[in-house]
């Protein structure tokens, strides 16, 4: 199967402290020796709690941050050897949609305007081809063509979540990085973007990096799961064995979290995590 992404031993480390001549005093470790694969049409999600490095992860796989070591390989290039002109260019291949659509898309420019973006960054598409592809994208996120007229304050949260995703697939993406992308969402709208997701996988041989903290929609949504505390990996595997055998007292803990209505089903995950 072919890679997409392979993740080397990453670690970042932000500084926390300086002293009174702004030397780094002290550091906070973000990631810790962080390693994982995704390969074409599979999706792999980053779990774990609020400050355990997988927003960072995210934005280190699109080299919107760099790590302090390791390598970062997409599509089989090391991205941290290439030059930035480079690194912008392979972005027409890699996108990324954001937790908060509202403050990912810019409030002066119409939807439409914000779809074509990367179309006249990435593509020789002008005019009315560009035109075009813009009102075929917005189509197929479920949103008419006399949308594109208006402003992002005029949408709905679900609206302008489907509005990212058609700018994130603008330049037929192989690889888009999820970093919460329906946690601001009810959670009908979220069934909805997350099939919607699904689809334009199946139809596209997309690669997902789902970053979240909601184990139940990962386990409906990802082949394989990497679970992290504190910018360590604590276990990965395919998403069946790691909900239905999780090794590591940590997993155990954020699987029991995880609500359940079925009383004999509740006994049953109060017992595994006591084991």
């Amino acid at each position: 199967m072919t890679v997409v992404l392979e993740v080397d031993n990453i670690v970042k480390s932000f500084v926390k402290k300086r002293n009174v001549f702004g030397i780094a005093s002290e550091h906070t470790h973000a990631v810790k020796d962080v390693s994982f694969t995704l390969e074409k049409g599979r999706t792999r999600a980053i779990v774990g709690e609020s400050g355990a490095g997988k927003s960072t992860i995210g934005r280190m796989a699109l080299r919107l941050e760099k790590p302090d070591t390791g390598a970062i390989r997409l599509f089989g290039d090391d991205i941290l050897k290439m030059s930035a002109k480079s690194v912008r260019q392979l972005r027409s291949r890699a996108t990324m949609i954001f937790q908060d659509p509202f403050n990912s898309l810019d409030p002066r420019m119409l939807v439409g305007q914000s779809v074509a973006e990367p179309l006249t960054l990435h593509t020789g598409l002008r005019g009315r081809d560009r035109e075009n592809k813009v009102v075929e994208l917005l189509e197929r996120v479920g949103l008419r063509v006399d949308q594109m007229d208006k402003y992002p304050h005029e949408f709905s949260g679900g609206q302008l979540q489907r509005i990212a995703i058609a700018r994130a697939l603008a330049t037929d993406p192989e690889l888009i990085v999820c970093d919460e992308p329906v946690a601001a969402l009810d959670v009908s709208i979220q069934a909805q973007v997350l099939n919607l997701l699904q689809d334009l996988q199946a139809e596209r041989e997309i690669s997902y990096l789902f970053i979240s903290h909601d184990l139940a929609l990962v386990k409906m949504f990802a082949h394989d799961v990497t679970v992290m505390r504190r910018g360590e990996i604590v276990e990965s595997g395919p998403t069946a064995q790691i909900f239905e055998d999780p090794q590591e007292a940590y997993t155990k803990d954020l699987l029991s979290a995880i609500p359940v209505m079925n009383p004999s089903k509740r006994a049953a995950r109060r017992a595994l995590a006591a084991t």
